[in-house]
């Protein structure tokens, strides 16, 4: 199992001719951050829970900017050092995703 994240500067998939241009692309952390991610332990309607380890999840800004503070909760809760690094790119990437209008954090599980 593993996660891969891209940010885009638009809505993937969502009908263009031409898509979304490619700001980042993060798989280096892929095993780590599923495996951090399936140990969290925040309630069911935080929006962490709802990232799908086999399919896709995407997050618009307003989404990412929500969901970095459960990343922050969640890196303190990291066993290793390998999944810490792994919650640190994620909530690199949630606060660039927040900070860019219009821009898609998406979640690519395995």
């Amino acid at each position: 199992m593993s996660i891969e994240i891209a940010l885009y500067d638009g809505r993937p998939n969502n009908g263009r001719r031409t898509g979304p241009a490619l700001l980042h692309l993060s798989t280096g952390h892929g095993g780590d951050l599923a495996e951090a991610l399936a140990a969290h332990a925040g309630p069911s309607d935080h929006r962490l829970r709802r990232i799908d380890p086999y399919g896709d999840t995407l997050l618009n800004e307003q989404d990412a900017g929500a969901t970095f503070e459960e990343a922050t909760a969640l890196l303190s809760r990291c066993t290793t050092e390998a999944q810490r690094a792994a919650v640190r790119d994620l909530r690199n990437l949630l606060a660039h995703c927040a900070a860019t209008p219009g821009s898609w954090l998406c979640l690519y599980g395995d």
